[in-house]
């Protein structure tokens, strides 16, 4: 019988987490191809010490979100519904009526649906930062 070495996996622990934060510019960006980028920082899958049941993601700042653009037809095609809970309550907006309204909605809402359904979705949210124009 051969004796290997033991190979032991480090898992990432709280007190050693060491959070960055990253700034991307959507002046020109593709709506989904930027949405990738953000929640890979905010998941830490970027980094080598990514564990899944560890939040150990960045923080995410996106400027210029009101300069994002989109691909084909989505800004009059695309549809987000909400609902009140009231009868008759369903609110139905164009995607170009939403970044009109709240330009930093189109981008979270992107990024919220690439993070996993899990208890740490809400504390890797909290992480990302929107704004609308060029300056904070």
């Amino acid at each position: 019988m051969v004796n290997y070495p033991r190979k032991e996996t480090k898992v990432q622990s709280v007190k050693n987490i060491v959070r960055t934060t990253h700034l991307l510019d959507a002046e020109g960006q593709i709506l989904g191809r930027l949405a990738v980028i953000a929640a890979k920082h905010l998941l830490g899958k970027d980094k080598p010490t990514f564990s899944p049941s560890v939040d150990g993601g960045d923080a995410v700042t996106i400027i210029n979100a009101r300069k994002i653009k989109f691909t084909g037809d989505k800004g009059r095609q695309k549809v987000y519904t909400r609902y009140s809970g009231y009868p008759g309550g369903i609110t139905k907006e164009t995607l170009d009526q939403l970044l009109e309204r709240r330009p930093g909605a189109v981008l979270r809402r992107a990024i919220m649906g690439m993070l996993p359904k899990n208890k740490l979705q809400r504390p890797r949210i909290r992480r990302l930062n929107i704004y609308a124009g060029g300056e904070k």
